[in-house]
Parts: structure tokens; sequence; C-alpha cells
């Protein structure tokens, strides 16, 4: 079992916006986020790539006509992201966008993780189900939920909060 002290998961998201500017209505998000203590940004990276597919990066402390509120991301550098995950992230854009490559950690997941190892717990597994796989499943649900309701109740419903100790 590790000792070290628990960390949330982290992952990473590309952001890809159209043209050549961010207004930075999601950096100010994100940044509402960070405030919140939900989450914890570790790097931001922004590239570009030209209708002709070359490849560049803003530097978030000299681009600030084009990055919008990212900007204000700017003491995001943990040093995780690499050249190959720019390379990456440049491979996954369509010509003549900008976007934003950011490492963040769940923060909200530190407490129930240490409550798990003390707990004698370890996380063995963790994955991530993109939102629009989710979407997509619970409108199949819906569509059948009439057929349903003449049957009965069903138990393909999301969990519910529970009181504690319940």
């Amino acid at each position: 079992m590790a000792t070290t002290d628990p960390h949330g998961p982290v992952d990473f998201v590309l952001l890809e916006f159209s043209g050549d500017r961010l207004t930075g209505r999601a950096a100010q998000a994100m940044l509402d986020l960070v405030d919140r203590g939900i989450i914890s940004v570790y790097d931001v990276l922004v590239v570009g790539k030209e209708e002709d597919g070359t490849t560049y990066t803003l530097d978030l402390a000299e681009s600030l006509d084009r990055l919008g509120g990212f900007a204000d991301l700017g003491w995001a550098r943990s040093g995780l992201l690499t050249e190959d995950d720019m390379v990456a992230a440049a491979d996954a854009m369509v010509p003549g966008t900008l976007a934003v490559l950011i490492v963040y950690e769940n923060t909200w997941a530190i407490p129930f993780i240490a409550a798990t190892r003390e707990a004698g717990g370890e996380l063995i597994a963790s994955a991530r189900i993109p939102a629009q796989d989710i979407m997509d499943a619970l409108d199949a649900l819906d569509a059948v939920a009439p057929l349903e309701d003449e049957a009965g109740p069903t138990s393909q419903q999301p969990l519910t909060a529970t009181p504690t100790g319940a």
C-alpha cells in the first residue's frame, strides 16, 4: 500500500477553438473550479495549427491579445507536458484552430481517496467515460422508458445521494 500523500485523479483536456484567438470564458470557468478547490491545474499549453498544417505554441506571458482569460493560467507550469504532447495535440486539431491543452488534478477526490486508504483500501483502477457516451446512453434509455414504465420500475437509474450512515 502506498504511503505517499493522496492525490486525486489527474486528467487532461484538449479544447479546440476556431480561429486564432481565445475569448477566455472557458478559462474563467476553469479558474472558478480552481478557486473552489475542485481542481488544481498543473499545466496549460496553447497550440495553434495554421491552415497549411504548420503548428506553433503561444507563450501565456507574451500573447495576451490572443489568449483571453487563458493568460491568467500562465502560472500553471509543472513540466508534465512535453514536446510529444504538443505534437499529439496538434495532430488531433483541425487546421485554422487554436487549442488549449490542460493537465489538472481532481482535488475534490482527495478526501475520498484518503478515507479509502485509512480504511485499508487502495484505488486499483480508474477510467474516464466521455460525456457524449453517457449522454448517448441516457438518451437510448429514455427512448425505451415508455416501454419500461408499462412493465414496472427499472433498475437502470443513476444512484442518488443517501444520508451518511444509511
